[in-house]
């Protein structure tokens, strides 16, 4: 290190000892060019005698609009399209005042989802042979289609558990999840209590569903419209599940990539640590009986 550096450093520790090295914060003491108070009161009561973006706020206060911006976002302002356009009231959520969650058990509460794929055409497709072979897809007669990859999450552990199908009408969702449940009996966690999905169709309207949800005894909770991160637990696990098992090789056929999803998870479960839970695996996390 230079010089300076080391007589700073020899300097803290004869004036404070030990504690003088710890970290400090790089924040400086002032801000001379900071908006003043009242400007930035100004701009917030207009914003919210107004209700209007920040051009027209930075055009009546005579301030940037990067500065409106800036001040808003400190004052904890949510956007307008968060807000009531009569009234001013927040109508809807943002993932800024999401509060986390976790419940305290296994099988509190399974997060379900479904994620649409498109299939793998037989030889590969453009991840295989480049973009050029989309132009031939696109021309065929018969789509090839989608896979529909059943998902359920369990809110503790963050166990998941998943299934390659051929659509997500009602009974399929139905017997996705009497078998989920049955696994997760089988890995310990014998009890459902609440399923939290969105809105879609059979979700919401399937009879099916309400069968198994009723076997299970197991209340159905639905996310408010337009705000997927209410489940956002299964929905960072699609994407761990695009990047680590869907698209993370190249795959020549449609069943070799099914095939693969198995052992992933596997690996998911048991082997992959997860920053949500402190690093540990969802399987252990699951409370063995004494």
């Amino acid at each position: 290190m230079s010089r300076q550096c080391a007589h700073r450093w020899v300097a803290r520790f004869d004036a404070q000892g030990w504690e003088g090295l710890a970290d400090r914060s790089s924040r400086p003491l002032s801000c001379p060019t900071r908006t003043s108070v009242a400007v930035e009161a100004a701009v917030v009561a207009y914003r919210d005698a107004h209700r209007v973006g920040r051009d027209r706020v930075a055009a009546a206060t005579g301030v940037p609009a990067r500065t409106v911006s800036r001040v808003l976002a400190r004052a904890g302002r949510p956007p307008l399209a968060a807000l009531d356009p009569v009234t001013g009231v927040v109508i809807r959520a943002s993932r800024s005042t999401a509060l986390r969650y976790e419940r305290p058990a296994p099988g509190d509460l399974l997060h379900v989802d479904v994620k649409k794929l498109g299939k793998i055409p037989d030889g590969g497709g453009w991840r295989a042979h480049g973009r050029v072979a989309t132009v031939a897809h696109k021309r065929k007669s018969t789509p090839i289609g989608f896979d529909y990859v059943h998902s359920a999450v369990d809110d503790h552990t963050r166990l998941a558990y998943s299934e390659v199908l051929q659509d997500e009408k009602g009974p399929t969702c139905a017997a996705f999840l009497a078998r989920a449940a049955a696994w997760f009996a089988s890995v310990g966690v014998p009890t459902i209590r609440q399923v939290m999905t969105d809105n879609a169709f059979a979700y919401r309207y399937s009879a099916d569903l309400a069968t198994v949800m009723a076997d299970l005894d197991a209340q159905p909770i639905f996310i408010r419209p337009h705000c997927p991160w209410q489940n956002g637990k299964v929905e960072r696990f699609n994407r761990t599940l695009q990047t680590e098992w869907a698209y993370r090789q190249t795959y020549t056929t449609n069943a070799d990539r099914t095939a693969a999803l198995a052992r992933w998870l596997t690996i998911y479960n048991t082997e992959r640590h997860h920053h949500g839970i402190g690093g540990t695996t969802p399987i252990s996390r699951v409370v063995t009986p004494t």
